[in-house]
């Protein structure tokens, strides 16, 4: 790990965003160029104590999902994010699919701002999310590992599903097990895969019984229902939109019309900056 060398690079990079880069207000005038270091720790969802230290060349070296987080919220490229992963001391993840997002795709997510959106790796990791869909679904900060894993908690996590009306629920486990099955199919023997694959089926009685089905479907839309705490049902059109290696996907949640989930979700955009603790 070149400790010098990632705090020179965190900080250098921290200093060339404005917080319009990122989907930040300017808020109050500001002493120095860039982010706020509490700012970056924000958007890669680590304590602002840990990147602090980080960028002060102290502390406990940085996870990959840490790393792999620091480099989104950075806006890095490509090369950017490998070489932020080797002063780590890491490996690189395989750049055909992982959990980088180009920073193009971010700044189209971020100007959706009237609208829930979110982006997500091919298992399902929740890698970035604007504040309407966080207010949407009661968490404000983003999870790493397997408790930021959509598959994971859905299965595994009773409280996963209480945002979903009980008579859906049916039709979205179908749906994450046939979707899971596109990528297992598509990156059959990757590691991550086989991985979460295994781990699903010894967690999970119904996961096992949907897999054996063997159906195959990777989801470009659907139709949600969103029992909000505060607000109420919100019923939205799920559109998914794939990048061309079809490795991350951005879901963007549209009112439907006739009901009334465009004034819930302006109401959303209101009172988001409430703290709900509601599992989602």
């Amino acid at each position: 790990m070149d400790r010098a060398g990632l705090a020179d690079f965190l900080r250098r990079r921290r200093e060339l965003l404005r917080p319009a880069d990122v989907g930040l207000p300017d808020g109050l005038r500001r002493r120095t160029p860039g982010l706020r270091r509490e700012e970056v720790a924000q958007l890669a969802g680590v304590s602002a104590d840990h990147y602090t230290r980080l960028e002060q060349a102290r502390g406990s070296a940085p996870s990959d999902g840490v790393v792999a987080a620091l480099a989104r919220a950075l806006r890095c490229d490509l090369d950017q994010r490998d070489h932020l992963f080797h002063l780590a001391g890491l490996s690189a993840p395989p750049r055909r699919a992982g959990r980088h997002v180009r920073p193009g795709l971010i700044a189209l997510a971020g100007r959706l701002v009237d609208v829930p959106v979110c982006i997500y790796s091919d298992l399902g990791e929740v890698l970035w999310r604007n504040a309407l869909l966080a207010a949407l679904v009661g968490e404000r900060d983003i999870r790493t590992g397997r408790a930021g894993n959509v598959y994971w908690r859905w299965f595994t996590e009773p409280g996963a599903r209480d945002l979903a009306p009980e008579e859906d629920r049916p039709r979205l486990s179908g749906a994450h097990v046939s979707d899971l099955r596109a990528t297992h199919s598509r990156r059959a023997g990757d590691r991550d895969v086989t991985e979460l694959v295994r781990d699903l089926l010894e967690r999970s009685a119904e996961f096992r019984e949907l897999w054996e089905r063997h159906e195959v479907a990777v989801r470009r839309s659907d139709l949600k229902t969103f029992l909000h705490p505060e607000v109420g049902p919100i019923h939205l059109n799920c559109e998914v939109l794939l990048t061309p290696d079809e490795d991350v996907k951005l879901l963007a949640y549209f009112p439907v019309e006739g009901t009334d989930a465009a004034e819930k979700l302006e109401l959303l955009r209101v009172i988001g900056t409430q703290d709900f603790r509601t599992n989602a």
